[in-house]
């Protein structure tokens, strides 16, 4: 599938912009006939640099590769690579066959992976050869063919084995099928979602889709910058990162994952200007002594998400603007904010072309100020995902009554700014108070001798939950208990003061460094957790009292 020789398709909808201008592999060949020699993507481990023309080159063989190996446009071709030349080489060509990129988490294993490859309905995985024996463990009657890089190919059981010779030997030529040409409103991706509550979901994302989330919120962004690419690219982070930069003729910096120790170093090194800046990131950097690198470095702007003080500090400490918008897998980065808002915690307001409400259990509007769910939909078709694939009843639930539910629970505020409070299934209530875990988390996580932390529900007495926060230490401390409620005490209601406190080596975290919540809800309180009531400390609306040595107390 080529842009080359076919008429710009162009739609009675000037909502929708034309393929031209959307559509990923006719905007490669676009920038390959316009700016050839301009770079694509710079990658941390070293390989070469690609030029525009090299990634049009690469799409045309992988596309050729693939089709060698019975890829027809529609199919969905799985990936199992982490993120370098390869991952990228594998997405570009599926799509410019016409085929839909389904990228898997590289830490899936067993049922989680049977599901999602069983999802997909695929008939073909390329995989990373550390990772290919896993497949030998799942059964997706689907699955037929897969194609193995970067390593020696294992015996696979029944299914057919490509070795990176012989895979790469097929990628000549461009005899690929005919077909009518790929449109803004087509599927270009499966994502799957972190799968927290329950198996992973197969979000099917258009071309449209994935254009708008790398674009809306990026007004700075010019053909002159580069984007830290350090999210995995299964993520749709990751992804917008790279359309962006090919929907303005930027470039990627692309690194295999991210690194606190690594990470101004590579920033330096390869020259990036705009970075998203994730969860407790800013958090770990801001902890890290200044260096050389930081000093140096080139970004001028950091995508804050969520807006934290942590975030802004880290903003001004290395003199960059920030931004920040709320986005999901699902959505295309509905709520933004203008450059530098001051804000903690605000999400912006709903961009051009996008409805926002805030609900109840029945879809009835709330108030201004009333905690509720963020419920979506937007002007233009496309510009959200239309559901998820092989299951009818998520997207039903998804989009009753014609708005996409996102499952989290905001708040307006008197600015008319829209204000996240938590996922509504990490809301913790105790004693009749609502309790936002990513309010509580912010708060620990100010604490100098905290690298991390996750504030998760417990089971008490009655049919309420009590509150414990699992912290990560900075490397070599050991916090006490009772400090950190004397540091906590002032700065939170009485009701939100963690009951639990255990402190673990590293958190359990999925491989876009988020915190594996649901695992610690499992494990509940465990023996090594402190109990601030078997300690013997009072927690009032004036404060706390405790007896002697009450941080020595364990919970048995």
């Amino acid at each position: 599938m080529s842009g080359e020789g076919r008429e710009e398709t162009v739609t009675a909808d000037p909502r929708i912009p034309t393929a031209e201008l959307c559509v990923t592999p006719r905007l490669i060949e676009r920038r390959a006939r316009e700016s050839g020699d301009d770079i694509f993507a710079a990658f941390a481990s070293g390989e070469a640099n690609w030029t525009y023309a090299d990634l049009a080159r690469e799409a045309r063989e992988t596309a050729a590769a693939l089709h060698a190996l019975g890829v027809q446009p529609g199919d969905r071709v799985l990936c199992w690579l982490p993120n370098g030349p390869d991952l990228l080489r594998i997405w570009v060509g599926a799509n410019r066959l016409g085929a839909i990129f389904a990228p898997l988490n590289l830490a899936y294993r067993g049922r989680m992976l049977e599901h999602a490859i069983r999802v997909s309905d695929a008939s073909l995985i390329v995989a990373e050869a550390g990772l290919a024996e896993r497949l030998a463990e799942i059964d997706a009657p689907s699955l037929r063919t897969a194609a193995i890089l970067g390593g020696p190919a294992p015996t696979l059981g029944s299914l057919k084995v490509v070795d990176e010779g012989a895979f790469r030997a097929s990628a000549t030529g461009d005899a690929l099928p005919t077909s009518r040409p790929v449109e803004p409103w087509d599927i270009q991706a499966i994502i799957y979602t972190s799968g927290t509550t329950g198996p992973s979901k197969a979000v099917l994302a258009p071309y449209l889709q994935l254009f708008l989330t790398g674009t809306v919120s990026v007004r700075p962004f010019t053909r002159n910058d580069r984007s830290l690419v350090h999210s995995p690219l299964f993520h749709v982070t990751g992804m917008s990162a790279v359309i962006r930069a090919i929907a303005t003729g930027g470039s990627i910096a692309v690194l295999e994952r991210f690194s606190t120790t690594n990470f101004w170093g590579d920033v330096r090194r390869l020259g990036a200007t705009y970075a998203v800046v994730m969860g407790s990131i800013a958090t770990f950097l801001l902890k890290q002594p200044k260096t050389e690198d930081e000093r140096e470095t080139p970004l001028k702007t950091l995508l804050l998400a969520p807006l934290t003080a942590d975030g802004r500090r880290l903003a001004e400490r290395i003199g960059a603007n920030y931004l920040t918008v709320f986005n999901m897998s699902e959505t295309s980065r509905p709520l933004m904010t203008g450059l530098n808002p001051g804000k903690d915690g605000a999400c912006g307001r709903p961009r051009p072309g996008i409805e926002a409400r805030i609900v109840d259990e029945n879809d009835c509007e709330l108030a201004e100020g009333q905690t509720g769910e963020l419920i979506l939909r937007a002007d233009a078709p496309w510009a959200m995902t239309p559901g998820y694939f092989g299951d009818a009843e998520a997207t039903a639930r998804a989009w009753r009554n014609g708005w996409f539910h996102t499952g989290d629970a905001f708040y307006i505020d008197a600015d008319g700014d829209f204000r996240f409070v938590d996922r509504i299934k990490d809301a913790i209530r105790r004693r009749g108070e609502n309790i936002s875990s990513f309010e509580v988390e912010i708060e620990v996580a100010a604490h100098p001798a905290v690298k991390d932390c996750a504030a998760v529900a417990v089971r008490a007495e009655g049919a309420e939950d009590e509150v414990l926060v699992v912290i990560e230490p900075v490397d070599g401390e050991r916090l006490d208990p009772l400090a950190l409620l004397t540091f906590l005490a002032p700065r939170m209601p009485h009701y939100m003061v963690p009951r639990y406190v255990r402190q673990v080596p590293a958190l359990p975290r999925t491989p876009t460094l988020r915190v594996q919540k649901h695992l610690l809800r499992a494990e509940g309180v465990t023996a090594d957790t402190w109990d601030r009531e078997a300690a013997g400390v009072r927690i009032g609306r004036d404060g706390f009292s405790a007896p002697p040595h009450s941080s020595e107390a364990i919970h048995q």
